[in-house]
């Protein structure tokens, strides 16, 4: 088999969509507001962002990344390991550090940079990643790069982690990997469980809260918060480009081998660290969700809502309530359909298709905004709802 003809099976699974808009290769001409974008000359409800908090233009996000670009310029063209840290990525790292009341912080470029330089970091050939199977594909890539033993566990299931956690000889050089919230599903993680059972065994426990940090917990501090299990766990990590409105990652932890992983995780150390731009919005956004404890109560009414009404009409949902409200809808002709159907009403959302998903199981992946309006919210389930039925996916009402 010759370098490209393993991606003939992609260009065939394309073909198979037919005529019409892609999933995936859909082009966005302009950004209006946090709700609103603009395709093939289009206004178009946005519902698939992971804006949560809709900061992508809140003013003071806005000023802070305007003021670092006129003091630090435009990017800091290599990585800390290379040409040093600027201090607004030290200044971020102690505002992580006091928030979760924990003596180590480090920022990353890109959430998926931070899970990769963490797993790969801390693992290696004699080692054992321990993963649920619904982890984020960068999580699975930190482990392969690892060299480590790779076992899977059952979708948020101490039993079953229990279960792989027996075979491991020695727990010491295990690292098991969950979410707090998983991006495809939108179940929430039973952390504090499974952090009992890695404690019982004595393995450690990275948790990766990218779309939990902000919307769950007292403070908004992720799943791992809102569980109490915050100091049962060895690493958490997040991201900016969800509830921060930016780009970029971090990890806090009590451990102090998170400050060697800044010489030796090569995702890191060979990475260029993220422009003083996004590092000063995303330290601007968490100002922002510190002060202001309405943006989360909007989140959640609005959410509360869009299930409300997707449940009357027969969809059905997760149990867990979070900002991802994902639906299945049969098979891939069906979810395009059902996607290219909602684009021409004007409603963007996801789609999820094999290999991410079973093919019989495919989903429409929504999320929604404290920055959604009612009105905004109302048109989206009615267009929804209005599409499944005329696809069969839910039933019409007698």
């Amino acid at each position: 088999m010759s370098l490209f003809d393993k991606l003939r099976a992609t260009a065939d699974r394309v073909a198979d969509a037919g005529d019409g808009p892609l999933p995936f290769a859909t082009v966005i001409d302009e950004v209006l507001n946090p709700t609103e974008v603009v395709i093939d000359g289009r206004r178009v409800l946005m519902c698939g962002s992971n804006n949560y908090f809709g900061l992508t233009f809140h003013p003071d996000v806005l000023a802070a990344a305007h003021r670092a670009i006129d003091d630090w310029g435009s990017a800091t063209t290599g990585s800390r390991a290379a040409n040093g840290s600027f201090a607004v990525h030290q200044q971020l790292e102690r505002t992580f550090a006091t928030l979760y009341g924990l003596p180590h912080a480090r920022v990353f470029t890109t959430g998926y940079q931070a899970n990769l330089a963490l797993v790969a970091g801390l693992c290696g050939p004699d080692d054992v990643v321990v993963l649920d199977l619904e982890s984020h594909a960068s999580l699975f890539d930190g482990a392969r790069l690892s060299g480590a033993t790779i076992y899977g566990f059952r979708h948020n299931s101490p039993d079953s982690l229990q279960r792989k956690l027996a075979h491991v000889s020695d727990p010491t050089s295990c690292l098991v990997v969950i979410e707090g919230l998983y991006s495809f599903s939108g179940d929430i993680a039973p952390v504090a469980k499974l952090a009992e059972v890695c404690r019982s065994a004595g393995a450690y426990l990275l948790v990766d809260e990218a779309h939990s940090f902000g919307a769950y917990g007292p403070r908004g501090l992720g799943c791992a918060e809102d569980h109490g299990a915050i100091d049962a766990v060895d690493f958490i990590v997040g991201t900016f480009s969800k509830s921060l409105a930016g780009v970029g990652g971090f990890c806090v932890s009590r451990h102090d081998a998170l400050e060697w992983l800044h010489f030796t995780a090569r995702p890191y150390v060979f990475t260029a660290s993220g422009s003083p731009a996004n590092v000063a919005a995303a330290h601007a956004a968490l100002d922002v969700l510190q002060r202001d404890p309405s943006l989360r109560l909007r989140l959640w009414d609005n959410i509360r809502r869009v299930r409300l009404g997707l449940h009357a009409a027969g969809f059905q949902l997760n149990q867990d309530e979070s900002p991802i409200v994902s639906l299945q809808v049969g098979t891939a002709q069906t979810a395009i359909l059902f996607w290219r159907a909602l684009l021409e009403e004007r409603v963007y959302v996801n789609v999820v298709l094999p290999p991410a998903c079973r093919a019989e199981a495919c989903l429409l992946r929504t999320s929604y905004s404290a920055a959604h309006t009612s009105e905004q919210l109302d048109r989206a389930v009615d267009r929804i709802v209005q599409i499944g039925r005329s696809l069969g996916v839910v039933p019409v009402p007698a």
